[in-house]
C-alpha cells in the first residue's frame, strides 16, 4: 500500500509539474502571438515612411525582431550546456518558417504568393541563406578551427551576413534586371496613407515594446522548454527542433498572414526569408556561449539532418520564386506543397530517430 502510495504521489507531483510547465509555454505563446501582429504593421509602414522597401526592412529589421525570442532561447540553452537544443531551435526555426510561407500562400487568394511577391532582393536573401546553411554544415564535419573557444566558421557566417545586407540595400536601390510584371504582380509601392503622417517615432516606440515583450516570452520559453525535457525525456533535438522552434517561430507566421492581409506579399517572403538567415547566426551565437568546445562539433546527425532539410527547402522555395507559378493545387504554388510535405515528413525521421 505504502509502495502505491509512494507511485501515486509522484505520478501526481509529475503531471502537476508538466501541466504547470506547459502553462507557462502556452502563455509565452500569446506573448509572441500578439507582439508579432504589432510587428507586421509597424514594419511595413517604416518600410513605406523610410524609403527602404518592403523586401530590405523585411529581411534587416522585421527577420531580426521576429527572431528574437530564438535567439534568446539559443543563447540560454548554449549557456547551460544544451547545445543540440540551442542549435535544433534555430534551424528548426528555419524549416518552420519556410512551411509558414505556405500557409500564408493559402491565405493570399489572388495568386501564388510567390508569384506576386517576386523580386531581385528575396530570390537573392534566398541564396544567401544556402551559403550560410552550407558554412554551418561544412563546420560541423569540417576540422575544429578554434580561436579563444570560438570556431572559425561564426566570425566568417558574421562576414558573409554583413556583405549580403549591402548587396540586397545595393539592389534595391540599382538593381541590375527586375521580374517581368504581370497582372497578379504586386509591386512594392508605399501606401500613400501611411506617408500623410510623416512622424515614425510612434512607429518606432510600437515595434521595439513589441520587440522585448518577444525577448521576454524567449525566456519563459527556455525554462518551460528545459522542464519539458527534464520532466517527460524527450531529446534535446525533437524539443528544439519541434516545440521550441514552432513556439519562437510564432511571429513569423503571425507577420507573414498579416502583410498578406494587407496587401503586402513581397514583405511577408522577404520577412520569413530575412528571419531565416538572421537565425543562422545562432549557431554562432551558440558558438560564443557554448564554452565546452566547438558547438558546431557537438551536432548529432538530427542536426545535421534539420540543416540539410532546410537547404532542400529553401532550394525548393528559390526555385519557385524564379518559376512563377500563378496558380496551383489548392491555391498554392508546387513549391508551397512540395515544402509542406518534405517538413512533415522530416519531422517524422528526426521523431522517430
Amino acid at each position: 500500500m505504502d509502495v502505491f502510495y509512494t507511485l501515486t504521489s509522484l505520478l501526481d507531483t509529475l503531471t502537476s509539474e508538466i501541466i504547470g510547465t506547459s502553462g507557462l509555454f502556452l502563455f509565452a505563446l500569446l506573448i509572441i502571438t500578439l507582439a508579432g501582429i504589432r510587428l507586421s504593421r509597424s514594419a511595413d509602414i517604416i518600410a513605406d515612411r523610410t524609403g527602404l522597401g518592403e523586401a530590405v526592412v523585411g529581411a534587416v529589421l522585421l527577420g531580426a525582431v521576429t527572431s528574437l525570442s530564438g535567439l534568446t532561447v539559443t543563447l540560454l540553452a548554449a549557456g547551460r550546456g544544451l547545445p543540440q537544443l540551442a542549435v535544433s531551435n534555430a534551424f528548426g526555426g528555419i524549416a518552420i518558417q519556410t512551411v509558414f510561407l505556405s500557409i500564408a500562400d493559402l491565405s493570399y487568394t489572388k495568386t501564388n504568393l510567390e508569384h506576386a511577391a517576386a523580386s531581385v532582393e528575396n530570390m537573392t536573401q534566398g541564396a544567401l541563406l544556402i551559403i550560410m546553411l552550407s558554412i554551418v554544415l561544412l563546420a560541423s564535419i569540417g576540422p575544429e578551427i578554434q580561436i579563444f573557444h570560438v570556431h572559425v566558421a561564426t566570425p566568417l557566417m558574421c562576414i558573409v551576413y554583413v556583405f549580403g545586407i549591402r548587396l540586397l540595400h545595393h539592389q534595391h536601390d540599382r538593381p541590375m534586371w527586375h521580374p517581368r510584371m504581370t497582372a497578379a504582380t504586386i509591386k512594392d509601392k508605399p501606401d500613400q496613407n501611411t506617408l500623410q503622417n510623416k512622424s515614425i517615432v510612434p512607429v518606432i516606440a510600437t515595434f521595439l515594446i513589441s520587440a522585448l515583450a518577444i525577448i521576454a516570452a524567449g525566456f519563459i520559453l527556455t525554462d518551460s522548454s528545459q522542464a519539458l525535457i527534464e520532466h517527460t525525456g524527450l531529446s534535446q533535438s525533437f524539443v528544439g527542433a519541434l516545440l521550441v522552434a514552432a513556439g519562437t517561430s510564432i511571429p513569423e507566421l503571425v507577420t507573414a498572414v498579416a502583410a498578406v492581409k494587407h496587401g503586402a506579399p513581397t514583405l511577408a517572403v522577404g520577412g520569413i526569408i530575412g528571419g531565416n538567415i538572421f537565425d543562422t547566426l545562432f549557431a554562432g551565437a551558440a558558438d560564443i556561449a557554448y564554452t565546452e568546445g566547438s558547438v558546431y562539433h557537438s551536432l548529432s546527425q538530427q542536426e545535421s539532418f534539420l540543416i540539410t532539410l532546410t537547404i532542400l527547402l529553401t532550394a525548393i522555395l528559390l526555385t519557385g520564386l524564379l518559376h512563377r507559378q500563378k496558380q496551383g493545387v489548392a491555391n498554392i504554388g508546387f513549391e508551397s506543397s512540395a515544402i509542406l510535405i518534405l517538413y512533415l515528413l522530416g519531422m517524422l525521421v528526426i521523431g522517430t530517430a
